[in-house]
């Protein structure tokens, strides 16, 4: 088995180094597992290479692990094409597409570890305000997440969690802030949603230090609670159902119950 981790890809040359970094650690956290990497854009080798050289040494089954937080629309449009066209061009590789990251408890804390590593004391966290800053989607499900994700921090012990975000969606991450300062909350902090550096989390960052935030924490990065979810999804989608494979396979769909490529006529599942 092979873990295929896709990621989105981008021109700025820290996001591509975050992910390389990400599979470094899965893969010492599980030598056992062979971890590759594939981009939908912008980097190589994109997925549909790396599915065809792993194709070619041999290899037959492949779990594909968005390297996303929420459902949106790399998650429910581009990744399934991709993974259906190249199932249909290699036949003998069996490809399950694991969940998406979030939401999970693991996030929750890693975006904690990293408030706490840029200065927050535990002691202030009953009179700080969070502002929960994500890159942005146009689908109404991942928006709703993040708001959702927020409502629930917000029951931990802080003193308001709002939702912000860098694009699509309101608000921004600096009305956010101010929001939080004109309702007469003293500390502030912004924690990125985000898992690699780039164009969106700048805008972030950017936002924060102008609405004058007392914190500003990196992006989840390679946060060990972020490798273990890695290693927890993958788990999930191994354990899930298998095939056998059969010579000349014409035709595949997606199982939905469990987002493995199956042909249309051979399906074997396991619960």
């Amino acid at each position: 088995m092979v873990l295929l981790i896709v990621a989105h890809g981008s021109r700025d040359p820290r996001h591509a180094a975050t992910v390389t970094t990400l599979r470094d650690q899965l893969a010492a956290l599980r030598p056992d597992l062979r971890v590759e990497v594939g981009f939908l854009d912008f980097c190589a080798p994109s997925v549909p290479r790396v599915l065809e050289r792993l194709s070619a040494e041999g290899v037959r089954d492949v779990v594909a692990l968005p390297l996303l937080l929420t459902r949106a629309f790399h998650a429910k449009a581009d990744i399934p094409a991709v993974l259906r066209e190249a199932a249909s061009r290699l036949p003998w590789l069996r490809l399950r597409r694991a969940a998406v990251l979030g939401p999970s408890p693991l996030l929750t804390a890693a975006l904690e570890r990293r408030l706490y590593e840029a200065g927050l004391r535990p002691g202030d966290r009953h009179r700080t305000g969070v502002v929960l800053a994500s890159a942005g989607s146009t689908d109404p499900e991942a928006s709703a997440v993040i708001a959702d994700i927020a409502r629930e921090w917000r029951h931990t012990g802080w003193c308001a969690v709002r939702p912000a975000f860098a694009s699509a969606s309101l608000p921004r991450t600096e009305d956010a802030v101010r929001s939080l300062r004109a309702e007469g909350v003293r500390h502030i902090a912004v924690a990125p949603y985000v898992l690699a550096p780039g164009r969106l989390p700048d805008r972030i960052a950017a936002g924060a230090r102008e609405a004058g935030a007392d914190i500003l924490a990196d992006v989840l990065g390679p946060a060990p609670e972020v490798v273990s979810l890695l290693l927890r999804r993958y788990e999930e989608a191994a354990r899930a159902a298998t095939l056998t494979p059969t010579v000349g396979l014409p035709a595949w769909r997606e199982c939905p119950r469990h987002r493995l490529l199956v042909p249309r006529w051979k399906r074997t599942l396991r619960t």
